[in-house]
C-alpha cells in the first residue's frame, strides 16, 4: 500500500513537468501561423505566434526559438507603426543569431533593419546594415536575400540621387535573381526590381526608357493572374509614364484597372497612391470635382496606414482643388504635417552622419586652409587631451575609492552572513546534544523507573510516568535535526513527503529536481526541512487539508519556499502561534531569512520563507 502511495506521489510531483513539453510540430505551427499572420497583417494571431514561442524557449533553452520569437514580436510592431520597437526587437533577434553561428538569419535580420533604416529615411544606417548583411549573406551564397540587399541598395542610392549607383545595384540584384531557385518569391523578386529600373528612369525624365521596363514586367508570363499586385504596380507606372510624354489614349483606362485591383486586394498603400493619381490626372484635365473626390480618398486611405508621402500629397492637391477657408484649412494640415515630419526626420541620426561625411570632405578639398589652421588645431587637440587625462584620472580615483568600499561592504555583509551560518550550526548541535541527552537519560531513566513501579503493581503512577516518558521521547525528536551527509535533501524530501502522503492527503512538490541542492548550506536546507515538516503536521493536525502545494525556487541571491494548502484557515489577527512555528521562525531569523504566513477562515493557509544564499 505505501509503494503505491509512494507512485502516486512521484506522479504527482513530475505531472508539471511532463505537461510543459509540447512536440516538435507545435513550434512549426506557430512560427507558420505568426508568418502567415505577418502578411495578413493580423496582429491577434501574431501576438500569440511570438508568446507560443518564448513558452517553447522556456520549456527547451533553444536560442533558436528565441531568435525567432523576437523577430516575430519586432514584425507585430511593424505592423503597428511603431518602428523604433520593431527595430530593437528585430536587433535583439539578430545578436541571438549571431551567437549562435547562424549567418543566415543574421543576413535577414539586417535585411529587416535595413528596410526600416530606409523607411524613416535613415539612409546611411540602412546602407551600412545592408553591406554588414552582405558580409553574413555573400559566403553562404544566400541569392535569395543577396537580391533583396541589392535592391535595397539601389533604393537608397536612388533616394540619395546617386543613379549610376543605384542601377548598378539594381542590376547586382538581378543577377543574383537568376541564380536563385525558380519560385513566385523570384518572380515576385524580380518584377519589383524591374519596376525599381523603370522608376529610376522615370525620376530622371527618362520616360520612354521607364516605359521599356515597365512593359518588359508587363509581358512576364501570366503576371496578371499570377502577380495581381507587382501587374497593378507596373501598369500604374507605365500610365504615369505615357501621361508625361503625352500619350494618354489609354492612360484613364489603365489607372481605372489598377483602381479594381487595389481595391479586390485591399492594398491601402496601393488604393491612396492610385487615387492621388487620378487626382493628378483630373486636376491636369481641369475635372475639379472628380480630382476633389480622389484626393479625399487619397488622403483617407494614408492617413489610416500614416502614410505620410500620400498624406502631404493629398492635403496639397486639396490646398489648391479647393477655396476660402477650406483651403486655408488643407494647407494649415500640410504645413503642420510637413513640419512636423521634418523635425522628426532632422533628429534622425544619417542627417549627423550625413553632415560629418560633408564636413570631411570638404575638408580633403581644401588642403591649403587645414594646413594653415594645423597648429591651431593641435595645440586645441592638446589641450583637450590634457583635460580629457585629468577628468579621467579622478574617474578613475573616484571609481577605484567606490569599488574598495563596494568590497569592503561585500566582504563584512559576507563575513557576518558566516558567522551566521556558524552559530546556526552551533545551535543545531546544542540541539542534537539536548535531544540525545533527553533520549538516551532522561527517557532511559524514566523506563527503569517506571519498570520498577510497575513490578510493584503500581500500574496507575507506571501508566502516567510512561505518559510523561513518551513526552520526553517526542521532545528529542523534535529537537534533533537531519543530516544531509549520507541521505541528499532531495531523498530526505521525498522521504518526508511520502511518510505523510495518503489518497486524501496529496502532497505536490514543485522544483526539487531542477536546481542542484549540493551547492546549498546545509543550514538553508535544513531549515527548507524542518519547514516543510512542520507546515505538513500542521496540515495534518488541524488544518484538515486534503491537498498540499510546496513549490522549492532557487534564483541569484535567495531560496524561496512556497507552501499553499486547501485547509479551513484560520484567522491569524487572533490565533496565535505554536511552538514549532515560534522555533521555525527563530531559525529563519538566524539566517537572516523572512517568514509570513497568510490565512483566511475557509480559504486555506499560505507559508512564504524566503532565505539569502550568501553574504
Amino acid at each position: 500500500m505505501k509503494f503505491i502511495l509512494f507512485f502516486l506521489f512521484f506522479i504527482n510531483l513530475t505531472y508539471s513537468q511532463q505537461t510543459d513539453s509540447l512536440p516538435k510540430n507545435k513550434k512549426l505551427k506557430a512560427i507558420e501561423v505568426g508568418l502567415s499572420a505577418y502578411f495578413k497583417r493580423d496582429t491577434s494571431t501574431l501576438k500569440n505566434s511570438y508568446k507560443h514561442l518564448f513558452s517553447f524557449h522556456k520549456t527547451n533553452n533553444d536560442s533558436v526559438i528565441l531568435a525567432k520569437h523576437y523577430q516575430y514580436k519586432a514584425m507585430f510592431f511593424e505592423i503597428k507603426y511603431k518602428k523604433d520597437s520593431a527595430y530593437y526587437y528585430y536587433h535583439q533577434s539578430k545578436n541571438i543569431s549571431k551567437k549562435i553561428g547562424d549567418s543566415l538569419e543574421v543576413g535577414r535580420r539586417l535585411l529587416s533593419i535595413a528596410n526600416l533604416q530606409r523607411e524613416v529615411k535613415d539612409y546611411l544606417g540602412s546602407e551600412i546594415s545592408s553591406i554588414e548583411a552582405l558580409q553574413y549573406l555573400e559566403p553562404i551564397q544566400s541569392y535569395k536575400y543577396l537580391e533583396s540587399i541589392y535592391n535595397n541598395l539601389g533604393l537608397i542610392s536612388q533616394e540619395l540621387r546617386n543613379m549610376d549607383e543605384s542601377l548598378k545595384n539594381y542590376q547586382l540584384a538581378l543577377s543574383c535573381n537568376k541564380k536563385t531557385n525558380k519560385s513566385p518569391r523570384t518572380s515576385t523578386t524580380y518584377l519589383f526590381i524591374i519596376n525599381n529600373i523603370g522608376l529610376l528612369y522615370q525620376k530622371q525624365n527618362f520616360h520612354k526608357k521607364a516605359t521599356s521596363y515597365f512593359k518588359k514586367g508587363l509581358a512576364f508570363d501570366k503576371i496578371k493572374e499570377k502577380f495581381p499586385i507587382q501587374y497593378a504596380l507596373l501598369l500604374e507606372n507605365l500610365a504615369y509614364s505615357n501621361y508625361k510624354i503625352g500619350n494618354i489614349q489609354k492612360v484613364l483606362k489603365q489607372y481605372n484597372i489598377v483602381l479594381n485591383i487595389r481595391k479586390k486586394l485591399n492594398s491601402l498603400s496601393g488604393l491612396s497612391t492610385i487615387h492621388t493619381n487620378l487626382s493628378n490626372y483630373y486636376k491636369d484635365t481641369s475635372q475639379k470635382n472628380k480630382a476633389k473626390y480622389h484626393a479625399n480618398q487619397a488622403l483617407e486611405y494614408a492617413k489610416q496606414i500614416h502614410y505620410n508621402k500620400r498624406w502631404l500629397e493629398a492635403l496639397k492637391n486639396l490646398s489648391e482643388l479647393t477655396t476660402g477657408e477650406q483651403s486655408k484649412q488643407y494647407l494649415r494640415e500640410y504645413i503642420t504635417l510637413n513640419d512636423s515630419l521634418f523635425q522628426k526626420e532632422r533628429l534622425l541620426k544619417n542627417q549627423f552622419a550625413k553632415i560629418r561625411y560633408e564636413t570631411g570632405k570638404k575638408e580633403k578639398e581644401n588642403a591649403v586652409l587645414k594646413t594653415e589652421n594645423e597648429k591651431k588645431q593641435a595645440q586645441i587637440a592638446y589641450h583637450q587631451q590634457q583635460e580629457t587625462i585629468g577628468w579621467l584620472t579622478s574617474a578613475s580615483i573616484l571609481l577605484l575609492l567606490i569599488l574598495s568600499i563596494t568590497f569592503f561592504l561585500h566582504r563584512r555583509k559576507k563575513l557576518l552572513y558566516q558567522a551566521q551560518l556558524e552559530a546556526a550550526r552551533a545551535r543545531e548541535n546544542e540541539r542534537q546534544q539536548i535531544a540525545k541527552s533527553l533520549h538516551d537519560e532522561v527517557a532511559g531513566d524514566l523506563r527503569m523507573l517506571y519498570q520498577k513501579l510497575e513490578k510493584s503493581n503500581l500500574l496507575t503512577e507506571a501508566k502516567k510516568l510512561n505518559s510523561v516518558k513518551e513526552n520526553v521521547r517526542n521532545l528529542s525528536h523534535q529537537l534533533s535535526s537531519v543530516s544531509f551527509d549520507e541521505v541528499s535533501f532531495k531523498d530526505q524530501i521525498i522521504n518526508l513527503v511520502s511518510d505523510y502522503f495518503e489518497l486524501d492527503f496529496k502532497i505536490s512538490v514543485n522544483g526539487l529536481h531542477e536546481y542542484e541542492w549540493q551547492e546549498v548550506n546545509s543550514p538553508i536546507k535544513r531549515l527548507l526541512y524542518l519547514g516543510i515538516r512542520e507546515s505538513i503536521q500542521n496540515c495534518k493536525k488541524y488544518a484538515q487539508a486534503s491537498k498540499i502545494i510546496i513549490d522549492l525556487t532557487i534564483q541569484k541571491n535567495y531560496v524561496l519556499l512556497n507552501i499553499t494548502d486547501n485547509g479551513i484557515g484560520f484567522d491569524t489577527k487572533i490565533s496565535k502561534k505554536g511552538i514549532g512555528l515560534r522555533n521555525l521562525q527563530e531559525r529563519v531569523r538566524d539566517l537572516r531569512g523572512t517568514l509570513n504566513i497568510s490565512s483566511e477562515v475557509g480559504n486555506g493557509t499560505k507559508t512564504n520563507i524566503q532565505i539569502p544564499l550568501n553574504a
